[in-house]
């Protein structure tokens, strides 16, 4: 994918959306697009966060050590991990790849950074 795919790729998802164009060609420029194995672990609850996913491709289940909280499956256009883009925190779930899978890295500090450039 171009700078200009992921940019409108992630003017789709709407916590990101309202940064703004010039904001996320930012992110679209310093965020990594990783793919994921069917199977394979994305994150495990409790370790601590430093970035948020998008998921560009397939789909993720999201469970918790608890059993109130039922497992739940994401996919396309999904932000995963929002707090940790602003906040020191830890992972509340473990996000595993129901398929092969595409998601978009972002680092908290490269969301910090685009912030103090485009505070409004």
């Amino acid at each position: 994918m171009s700078i200009e795919d992921d940019i409108v790729f992630i003017e789709r998802v709407p916590t990101l959306r309202m940064l703004g164009r010039d904001a996320l060609r930012i992110l679209a420029i310093g965020a990594e697009s990783l793919p994921v194995q069917k199977g394979a672990v994305l994150f495990v609850a409790g370790e601590p966060a430093d970035s948020g996913f998008v998921v560009q491709e397939g789909s993720f289940r999201l469970a918790t050590s608890s059993k109130l909280t039922a497992d739940v499956i994401v996919g396309a256009g999904t932000l995963l991990g929002e707090l940790a883009l602003i906040a020191e925190t830890k992972r509340p779930a473990t996000a595993t790849a129901s398929e092969q899978s595409r998601v978009i890295r972002i680092s908290r500090s490269l969301f910090l950074k685009m912030l103090e450039g485009y505070p409004n």
